[in-house]
């Protein structure tokens, strides 16, 4: 089988990164190596493996995605490189899926997700007894029903769970290390493919389990690099992405997007903004598209008394 290196990128979570370390020594196919890009100053304590783990310290005062993944394909000694979140435990037969399907289709292969509730990686957790528990985002496609499914919209690459040989991403050039903090750099690279024919795709298997953290989506919490991010696209490419996110910051009143000029921050994030966009414990995923609908109906209710005052007797 070829040689896999797996990646991560981590700041804080050293819990989440010790269950992804725990995770990859169960393996069907063990990896040649961990590279942990560290976004942070000090290095982390990890548990024994069978295979070498190499931490990369990835300097910066912005939460440096694009650079630490460059960084950590350019140190890589494997043939193939699965890129795994820090909040990711992979199934038993994560890596050999990924291998497998790498030698049938060189590109970028999306494996499945599935999302963890609060608690379920408690004690002496087990991959084959989270089943119960995960639960498919209802903002993503589930995965095909066999083998491997061509993606014709480069919007669908999602930086969670993926993999590429390493001379195809280091030909495609790599993340473009101008985006800095959350969002965009991963539809940029996804575009970037595209432009280069390099085929994005799913696959059946590559199942890793998303472990629970309080989170925000929207991610308001992000505001700040979503903006910076999105005008760096549009100017790269001529539009905007982030759309969807986008929207719900205008919703909220945080933001003025109106096209031909720059993105206007008009205020933070406040208590209620936090509260309607915050993951619970129970909750094993924050949605964007629920957020959406919650506003879209208060602002649908707010408008109808206004409507119904204009209406002639």
């Amino acid at each position: 089988m070829p040689s896999v290196t797996v990646v991560t990128l981590a700041q804080g979570r050293p819990t989440h990164l010790h269950n992804l370390v725990l995770g990859l020594t169960r393996q069907t196919q063990i990896p040649v190596e961990l590279i942990v890009a560290v976004m942070q100053d000090r290095p982390y304590d990890l548990p024994d493996a069978p295979f070498p783990i190499r931490q990369i310290v990835v300097g910066g005062d912005r939460l440096p995605l694009a650079a630490a993944r460059n960084r950590a394909v350019a140190a890589a000694a494997g043939e193939q490189v699965v890129f795994l979140d820090v909040d990711c435990i992979p199934a038993p037969d994560l890596v050999a899926d990924y291998a497998r399907r790498l030698d049938e289709l060189d590109g970028l292969l999306m494996g499945e997700v599935l999302y963890l509730p609060g608690g379920a990686t408690g004690g002496a957790w087990r991959s084959e007894d989270f089943g119960p528990l995960a639960q498919r985002h209802s903002d993503r496609r589930g995965p095909p029903a066999e083998g491997i499914e061509i993606c014709t919209d480069y919007r669908c690459f999602w930086s969670l769970n993926f993999a590429m040989r390493r001379a195809t991403f280091i030909a495609a050039g790599g993340f473009d290390e101008r985006y800095t903090g959350y969002g965009g750099e991963d539809t940029d690279f996804g575009k970037t493919l595209d432009r280069y024919g390099i085929p994005i795709a799913w696959i059946r298997g590559g199942l890793a389990h998303h472990q629970y953290h309080p989170h925000h989506m929207p991610p308001i919490h992000h505001l700040d690099s979503v903006v910076r991010n999105a005008e760096l696209f549009e100017a790269k490419w001529g539009y905007r992405t982030m759309g969807h996110w986008l929207y719900a910051f205008r919703l909220m009143g945080l933001i003025d997007d109106a096209p031909g000029r720059p993105i206007r921050i008009l205020r933070r994030p406040d208590a209620d903004d936090l509260a309607l966009t915050g993951q619970q414990s129970h909750q094993p995923y924050a949605n964007t598209a629920t957020v959406i609908r919650l506003l879209d109906a208060r602002i649908a209710a707010a408008a109808s008394p206004a409507e119904t005052a204009r209406v002639p007797a």
